[in-house]
């Protein structure tokens, strides 16, 4: 036997296992991920390399007489690398790839930096000379200011990146505020992006059931118990809470803890909450950071200068010597699956890690997915419900209004007269408003209305947006031409935009609601990494009556100002061709529902739709999640789809149409005839993919779906041995297992 060894635990090493011969007493022992003492190099010093692949041939480019022996199995230690080697073996194996690339995934890129030095803003007074800085900056509407000497009451230390990117501050008026004596502008290697007075904020006491879920997890967990729980309620219940609680016990028994967030909720707010009760324990990862970055945040971990990780996918990965928690918050979230090979799921990574480390893994969200709910139900995870909103507030009234009786009654606006009523209505109050619609741009597809050609990308099987200033776009490519008066098809001048996107939307604000000053916040307005927080910051701050956006304006903020949500085109989401459809948009309805009357003032929320009646919207508008759930599971189970079943989708790419036709062809026909356990198995396809091809690349899509997962898996591995051994240039195949968007 032979053993494909990985010497150096980094990704320029990655490239190129070495192979070397098991000693016949090794054979049983050694196992992919075992630590191996080895002879290395041209003196055969004796260093330590992972298993990354065990197989009987022996390598074909190396003579027999070349090929070294494994010395010996390191010793047995509990170890952060053979982890993750661990969880590397188990992504390939679950999820198709090779074990390179599931390597990649897992370990950071080495990359030192050098150590950078930071521009720092710091408090020169006392808090009370900042408070009356406050009340003057806010009588002479000096909103900046007010942001800034806001934030320098809990934290007398903050970057000036920071600053003047996220917090939406410019430079003229932090220099103003330094001359009026309230600041200084320092250089310093501060690690941290703040640092905090001595008053810590006032920690909130615990409702009796966050009390329950954090004494029941903390004393299973102390008792060797790696189990998995659920949070779930009503949206503003104090999950967050709840997590700093058990992240803090871990802490105290000396252990670390990984808190996964989506990246869109990674926020300057939701951040500060963790380092003002953590402070340098805490290691944040995001995608702005660079490879180095992330290198030196994995290295913190691992050498034990951090206790807490927080971030996407990718957090999940620190390696940590004794990790004690993995907590997985907005658990529904579609963003927790890959969508680049190995296409692996955040949440099963996630219970194979706690399993390798034995660690519980806590999920939460008001909306759970399906899959988890289904677990819930078989008691496989232990659920906790939270029923009282405690940030504040109360749930709000929702209306439902039917917008094929606007229409009857003469209203072709996008706005119902109950919505405009309403906003009309917070406008004379002061009040803040936030309207949500699933859209992006000026319209949406360029439609001839006699003979019903739309203008499509010529690199991409999309139709084009139109946009300001006579402009087609694809949102997938990025092509851009000029707008058409006349149908290329048929010659006819009724061709326009079908549908609203965010910019017209706005334009029709301004036109009924002048004296509303309006943020819009889309694609389009977030292209810099500073726009998403500098919009954001401007409306928690009052600078703005309407926040106009897409779905990126629900996830998990909390605007204590906001007494009105507007859901337009609810119902969107709705005519996806996909079986998640209902439930992506009862997440949405609801996450969005939810973001209205989290202060003092009682919130109402419009959901304005062309299908009143649908489950998705009835109990999205009650905040009824597992009404929802007894109805969509319903339809789960008559179709076998995932949680009830499992599918596999097997995606081909390739720029020859009839060379990628006859290549999943001839793979569909070959795993009916050798696969045992095809009886079992249900094949839809191959067929063009829903999208059949983005940038001049052609793609084609096979879906299996069966009761259990090991057959979907023998598919798999078949089709991945066939790979090896044919020859295929120029297409592609890749494997996703209970996809989440279908392909």
């Amino acid at each position: 036997m032979y053993a494909d060894v990985i010497v150096d635990i980094s990704h320029k090493n990655l490239d190129k296992p070495f192979s070397y011969r098991i000693p016949d007493k090794l054979e049983s022992v050694i196992q992919t991920g075992s630590k191996v003492a080895i002879p290395f190099g041209m003196g055969n010093k004796e260093r330590f390399g992972y298993v990354v692949g065990k197989h009987s041939d022996p390598p074909k480019d190396i003579r027999a007489e070349q090929i070294k022996e494994i010395t010996g199995l390191a010793e047995k230690s509990v170890n952060a690398e053979e982890n993750l080697i661990a969880l590397a073996a188990f992504i390939k194996e679950q999820y198709g790839s090779t074990m390179i690339s599931a390597l990649k995934c897992v370990l950071p890129v080495k990359k030192e930096i050098k150590k950078r030095e930071e521009k720092m803003i710091i408090s020169k007074v006392p808090v009370l000379t900042l408070e009356q800085g406050i009340v003057e900056a806010d009588r002479k509407k000096q909103r900046a200011k007010v942001r800034l000497l806001r934030e320098l009451l809990s934290s007398d230390r903050l970057s000036y990146s920071l600053v003047t990117g996220k917090l939406n501050v410019s430079s003229p008026t932090v220099k103003s505020l330094e001359k009026e004596g309230f600041l200084s502008v320092e250089v310093t290697e501060n690690e941290l992006p703040f640092s905090f007075r001595e008053e810590k904020e006032k920690i909130p006491a615990l409702s009796e059931e966050q009390e329950e879920i954090i004494n029941t997890v903390t004393a299973e967990r102390r008792e060797g118990k790696a189990g998995q729980y659920y949070i779930y309620g009503i949206t503003g219940s104090g999950k967050t809470e709840v997590y700093m609680h058990l992240i803090e016990e871990c802490l105290k028994d000396g252990k670390e803890a990984i808190l996964l967030i989506p990246e869109i909720a990674l926020t300057y707010q939701n951040l500060l909450r963790f380092y003002r009760r953590f402070g340098n324990k805490v290691a944040v990862m995001h995608s702005k950071l660079t490879d180095g970055e992330k290198y030196e945040q994995f290295k913190k971990a691992k050498e034990g200068k951090v206790s807490i990780m927080i971030g996407p996918r990718s957090a999940l990965f620190a390696p940590f010597q004794n990790l004690g928690m993995i907590i997985i918050d907005e658990e529904h979230e579609s963003s927790y699956k890959s969508e680049t090979m190995p296409k692996f799921h955040a949440r099963e990574v996630a219970f194979k890690l706690g399993e390798i480390a034995n660690a519980p893994v806590v999920m939460g969200s008001a909306t759970p997915s399906l899959e988890s709910f289904y677990r819930i139900k078989k008691g496989e995870i232990k659920a906790f419900r939270l029923s009282k909103r405690l940030t504040g507030g109360s749930l709000p009234d929702v209306h439902i209004v039917d917008m094929k009786e606007e229409l009857q009654n003469g209203n072709r606006t996008m706005f119902s007269k109950k919505l405009q009523t309403l906003m009309e209505d917070r406008l004379e109050k002061g009040e803040q408003t936030m309207l949500f619609i699933n859209r992006r741009g000026y319209s949406g597809s360029v439609l001839c209305r006699d003979c019903g050609e739309v203008i499509k990308c010529p690199h991409c099987d999309i139709s084009l947006s139109a946009h300001r200033g006579g402009i087609l776009m694809c949102h997938y490519c990025g092509y851009t031409t000029e707008s058409v008066k006349n149908c290329p098809k048929c010659g006819s001048a009724k061709i326009a935009g079908f549908r609203a996107g965010t910019e017209q939307i706005e334009e029709e604000i301004h036109k009924r609601f002048p004296q509303a000053v309006v943020l819009r916040m889309d694609a389009d307005t977030t292209k810099k990494a500073e726009d998403y927080e500098a919009i954001l910051s401007k409306f928690a701050q009052g600078e703005a009556d309407i926040l106009l956006g897409t779905q990126m304006i629900v996830k998990g903020h909390d605007f204590k100002g906001v007494t009105l949500m507007g859901i337009l085109l609810a119902d969107t989401s709705l005519s996806h061709n996909d079986y998640r459809a209902a439930e992506r948009t009862f997440q949405l309805l609801t996450q969005a529902a939810g973001r209205s009357g989290r202060g003092d003032l009682p919130g109402e929320t419009v959901i304005q739709t062309y299908q009143p009646e649908h489950y998705a919207i009835t109990f999205a508008a009650d905040q009824d999640y597992e009404g929802f759930y007894e109805e969509e599971i319903q339809f789960r189970e008559f179709m076998e789809y995932p949680p009830v079943g499992h599918m596999l989708s097997v995606q081909f790419f390739g720029p020859d149409w009839e060379r990628l036709s006859r290549l999943s062809l001839g793979f569909a026909k070959e795993v009916k005839e050798r696969i045992p356990e095809f009886e079992t198995i249900k094949q839809i396809g191959p067929g063009k993919a829903s999208l059949g091809k983005i940038k001049d690349v052609y793609r084609q899509v096979i879906y299996y779906k069966c009761s259990t997962l090991q057959p979907l898996i023998a598919v798999k591995d078949y089709m991945e041995n066939r790979i090896g051994q044919i020859s295929i240039d120029k297409e592609q195949i890749q494997f996703d297992f209970d996809p989440v968007n279908t392909f």
